[in-house]
């Protein structure tokens, strides 16, 4: 047996905590890199909602609570850019904003889905962000009020029921539209009410019946306070599952059962599992990308946060950046001739 060598064990361990330290060095100066880089910067929200909408107050809070788990712990600033549905945000965040990691977009779920619908003209393409998450997932319910003479779901298919609808190409007119066409439902839709607070003015004045809610609000407290003293029902989720607090209202899976209607119904419902979709312009160096979805995750998860939220009984249901991006290639995989029937739900005159 050869003697034992101290001098040459010495020097393997020296060169093995050598490669260590020359191992870890990049991954340190790359951290200290992003915190360098962020501290004193200030990092803007662009936000595709007016001022005082509910967006932009989930914005405002998001945006301070962000600002303490992101690296360098940077100044935060929301600027408001409403306008084409969200779309004017979406392509100023694209094709404007510096891509260096300094200007986030808050923006809404049809920017997933409507640059397919309607072409370039959006000038904005999904594809071209990096997505840092999603804080929302959305479903819909019909609701009605106690005046309309449809107060069970086995009414939607025998008499009709008028609804109040924002924008033609909305959810709350494409999706009861559809199942006018798909299961026999007998809504009458009148679009064009700027907002939520217009339409239900409107069912307070009789000039409307009902409309398609999401779930979330029906949880704000004017319309939580409807449906605890019976002025508003909860008749059907628009989806295929009935969640809480409605697990006893019967939805989709019952009646939508023809595999070419799924496709064309799953088409809008897939955009809704990334509700509230927060991305920045492709470019942003790939430390710094991963820092602010690292910084995403932490803020959607913290309970003060969440607390916030559930103050204004806003649920916080968050998806990472990779969801959100397959998201994106489940809704740019759908076939063409899936997508044609989609522009006729879209584009095309109302029958009702």
């Amino acid at each position: 047996m050869k003697p034992f060598n101290s001098k040459a064990l010495l020097q393997i361990a020296a060169a093995a905590a050598l490669s260590a330290v020359s191992f870890l060095a990049p991954v340190a100066a790359r951290a200290d890199a992003v915190e360098d880089f962020y501290k004193d910067k200030l990092v803007t929200f662009l936000v595709s909602a007016p001022a005082g909408s509910l967006t932009d107050l989930v914005a405002r809070s998001f945006a301070e609570h962000f600002k303490s788990h992101m690296a360098g712990n940077p100044n935060v600033a929301v600027l408001n850019l409403p306008g084409a549905g969200g779309m004017m945000a979406a392509a100023q965040l694209q094709l404007k904003e510096p891509d260096d990691g300094t200007v986030i977009g808050f923006l809404q779920r049809n920017n997933l889905y409507v640059p397919l619908i309607e072409g370039e003209k959006t000038g904005f393409d999904p594809r071209e962000l990096e997505w840092l998450g999603s804080l929302e997932k959305v479903a819909y319910a019909m609701v009605a009020t106690d005046k309309s003479e449809v107060q069970t779901t086995e009414d939607l298919f025998e008499k009709p029921l008028i609804l109040g609808a924002t924008g033609f190409s909305n959810e709350n007119r494409t999706l009861p539209a559809m199942l006018n066409d798909m299961i026999g439902t007998k809504f009458k839709i009148i679009h064009g009410y700027d907002a939520r607070g217009e339409v239900y003015l409107a069912m307070e004045r009789g000039e409307v019946d009902g409309w398609a809610s999401t779930v979330a609000g029906l949880s704000v407290p004017d319309t939580k306070q409807m449906l605890d003293h019976g002025r508003l029902k909860v008749l059907l989720h628009l989806g295929f599952e009935s969640p809480a607090p409605f697990e006893n209202v019967p939805n989709l899976s019952a009646y939508l059962t023809k595999s070419e209607d799924k496709e064309l119904y799953s088409f809008f419902t897939r955009s809704m599992e990334a509700g509230r979709p927060i991305g920045v312009p492709k470019g942003v160096p790939a430390d710094r990308l991963a820092a602010l979805r690292k910084a995403f995750d932490e803020a959607a998860a913290d309970p003060d946060f969440i607390a916030a939220m559930k103050a204004r009984d806003y649920p916080v249901e968050a998806i990472n950046g990779a969801a959100v991006e397959q998201v994106v290639k489940d809704l740019y995989a759908t076939s063409e001739a899936t997508l044609a029937k989609v522009r006729a739900v879209t584009t095309a005159e109302e029958q009702n």
